[in-house]
């Protein structure tokens, strides 16, 4: 067998080879959207909308040091979780805000602030 013909042969089993695992990823596309359709099938779109659920009663507010303007802070959180999701503030539907407290040990947020001072 010359080179060429081993060349030829080897770039055969090559495309032979990229053919099988192209179709085989086409047939396993088409056998899960098959899935899909009927798993799936429509059960978001003809479920009845739910009865709305009951609004919370308001949390007391807590006097804070901080006199932040509510409605700047919910503008920025908006945006701060549309640019995180790639996608326009007026594709959110954003129901309600609440702070959480922050229950991470010391270590963890003295690593967390230094890794945020260490990038600006």
């Amino acid at each position: 067998m010359t080179v060429q013909e081993a060349l030829a042969q080897g770039l055969s089993v090559t495309g032979v080879g990229l053919a099988i695992v192209f179709a085989v990823l086409v047939i396993l596309m088409l056998v899960m959207m098959a899935m899909k359709k009927i798993f799936y099938k429509g059960s978001a779109k003809t479920a009845a909308p739910a009865a709305p659920a009951p609004t919370p009663a308001p949390a007391p507010k807590q006097e804070t040091a901080n006199t932040v303007d509510e409605g700047e802070l919910i503008a920025v959180l908006t945006a701060a979780v549309a640019a995180s999701l790639n996608t326009s503030t007026y594709n959110l539907q954003i129901k309600s805000y609440r702070r959480i407290g922050n229950n991470a040990p010391l270590w963890n947020r003295a690593g967390v602030n230094e890794t945020i001072n260490s990038r600006f």
